[in-house]
């Protein structure tokens, strides 16, 4: 009797795990190859793991602490940011495939006519997004903001994250 009612436990529990199991699905923009999800739905039963936002660590340490030169620019800035997010997703036992939803704030940049340099943004975001390493994209926004807590800083990013 006690053999049946474990077996039968074992089985509820096996089909719960199984049911939780399911992938986070991700929804590519139709007819395009842009490398953003349009949507990306997550299973119940999923952590979801909100990382504040990340500005870039600094590149020049000689340059003045409140210039783009300390930090780089755009695309510079950006493999910093993500690079910063990579480790602290790694250090939750997590990774870049795992991020779910990514907002991005850019400052206008003088060289642009003040206007964002989204395509310095994305040379970067294509080195960690949509490779064959890590082909799982988030949904994402981008926007343009007058200005962040540093004048040097022209990118921060803020994430959501599903534990698998």
């Amino acid at each position: 009797m006690h053999k049946v009612i474990h077996a039968a436990a074992l089985a509820a529990l096996l089909l719960s795990v199984a049911s939780s199991a399911q992938d986070v699905e991700r929804y590519r923009m139709p007819n395009s190859n842009f490398p953003i999800s349009a949507a990306v739905e997550v299973p119940s039963g999923k952590s979801t793991i909100y990382l504040s936002g990340n500005v870039p660590p600094v590149a020049d340490p000689k340059a003045a602490k409140d210039s783009v030169s300390a930090y780089g620019n755009t695309e510079t800035q950006t493999v910093g940011v993500l690079t910063n997010i990579q480790k602290q997703l790694q250090s939750m036992h997590l990774d870049m495939g795992d991020i779910v939803k990514m907002n991005v704030f850019l400052v206008g940049d003088p060289d642009h006519d003040g206007h964002m340099d989204f395509a310095g943004f994305m040379a970067g975001y294509t080195k960690l997004f949509g490779t064959k390493e890590q082909p799982k994209l988030p949904a994402r926004s981008a926007v343009q903001v007058a200005a962040l807590a540093n004048p040097g800083f022209r990118v921060e990013i803020e994430v959501i994250a599903v534990r698998p």
